[in-house]
């Protein structure tokens, strides 16, 4: 009988917020792939697992609306959103006029600044559910850009403390930068600046100081983190990661990560198409919902530098999910980085290769990146790049701190 032993992502509910563990203030609502349930078994069935994982991710997508039904709803496509509010791109004033002729309210217009984009948010009809009014609204502006503002999930898994911060050698010195759209790290961790997108932030998040720490690990000398959940129980949506990826491109980074994953967005897609054409690299994980669960957004934008993930032995993670393309692999398993309290911690995930490749990116400089992982990466699986590891492995010997 064919076994594989693994972690597997259980439904972040089961489990108290890490944040709690380590004495920080808990987030208000636990992020889907980041507060995991680790367990180490044998599984017969990796073919089960895969439809698991699928159907886990559903149930805490809907335990996660459920709890928070004054903030969050689901949009027309079953994706979790924040409530009541619509986003429209390309819309005239006329167009405005007949769309608040129909019950619909003008929040406010917003500029995206670096990216030349302006988002104006609606409020929906009372009474209406998002669903509904996203569906009418299409309707009443056929020739305007309208979405939710989706939400946008970490994709890892942050282990039990092991030694304190002090023998890392984190500097935060130098000129190589990198970009990072997170939750924002711990004081801890020298990152070079941080700015909020989102309530309460920024705000000190595991996730975020354990992508950061990687970063630093990896040769960056200047993280910049644009915190875009805070305290937010909407946070990491699609508004605000398209502002923090407009700020994060005007202050000068070039390669921007981003270990999070949702659904396609009209407003987060005309974003990272305006980054890119302003020259910046924009790197993101696949996720760790398995196979089965549909293709993770920002990785599957056009021209993203998708990443999945591989644990000590090469062997890709089970859990890692999929995009419409896939770039290359990093160690994503058996390796370790900061939390928030500035305590070493075991990780795992899609969200931690992310980082490592972001910073392979930015070491190779522009124009001479692909080149450069191309040369360094190891072909692992079908010859030549694929669909499970992309164009091969690179930083294969990093193990964080």
């Amino acid at each position: 009988m064919n076994r594989i032993i693994l972690i597997p992502a259980l439904v972040a509910s089961l489990a108290p917020p890490l944040a709690a563990q380590v004495a920080l203030p808990a987030l208000p609502v636990p992020r889907v792939g980041e507060v995991l349930v680790p367990v180490t078994g044998e599984i017969d069935d990796p073919k089960q697992l895969v439809a698991d994982l699928a159907r886990d991710r559903l149930r805490t997508i809907d335990r996660l609306v459920r709890r928070n039904r004054h903030i969050i709803e689901p949009d027309s496509a079953g994706e979790p959103a924040r409530r009541g509010e619509l986003l429209v791109m390309d819309v005239d004033e006329e167009g405005l006029r007949r769309a608040q002729q129909d019950g619909f309210t003008v929040l406010s217009a917003e500029k995206v600044p670096g990216l030349g984009i302006t988002v104006t948010r609606l409020a929906t009809p009372k009474g209406a559910s998002l669903a509904q009014s996203e569906t009418a609204l299409a309707k009443i502006l056929p020739d305007a850009v309208v979405c939710a503002d989706n939400l946008h999930f970490q994709s890892g898994q942050a282990g039990s403390p092991l030694v304190p911060l002090a023998s890392a050698g984190l500097s935060g010195q130098g000129s190589l930068e990198v970009g990072m759209i997170d939750g924002a790290p711990g004081n801890a961790i020298p990152v070079f600046a941080a700015r909020g997108f989102a309530k309460g932030a920024p705000f000190p998040s595991h996730h975020g100081s354990a992508v950061a720490s990687l970063l630093l690990s990896a040769g960056v000398d200047k993280v910049r983190v644009a915190d875009v959940y805070g305290t937010d129980s909407a946070g990491g949506n699609a508004l605000a990661i398209a502002k923090g990826l407009g700020w994060l491109v005007s202050q000068g980074s070039d390669v921007v990560t981003i270990s999070l994953v949702g659904p396609k967005n009209a407003v987060l897609e005309r974003a990272v198409s305006a980054a890119q054409r302003k020259g910046a690299v924009v790197v993101a994980a696949v996720g760790n919902d398995g196979p089965a669960a549909p293709p993770a957004y920002p990785a599957s934008y056009n021209g993203v530098v998708a990443v999945t993930a591989v644990d000590g032995k090469r062997r890709a993670l089970i859990e890692a999910g999929r995009a419409l393309h896939i770039d290359y692999a990093a160690p994503g398993a058996d390796i370790s980085g900061f939390n928030a309290k500035g305590k070493r911690i075991s990780l795992r995930g899609t969200s931690f290769a992310t980082p490592l490749v972001a910073a392979r990116i930015a070491s190779a400089g522009k124009g001479a990146w692909r080149k450069a992982l191309d040369a360094e990466a190891i072909d692992l699986g079908e010859r030549g790049p694929d669909s499970t590891f992309g164009r091969g492995l690179v930083c294969a010997a990093c193990k964080g701190h």
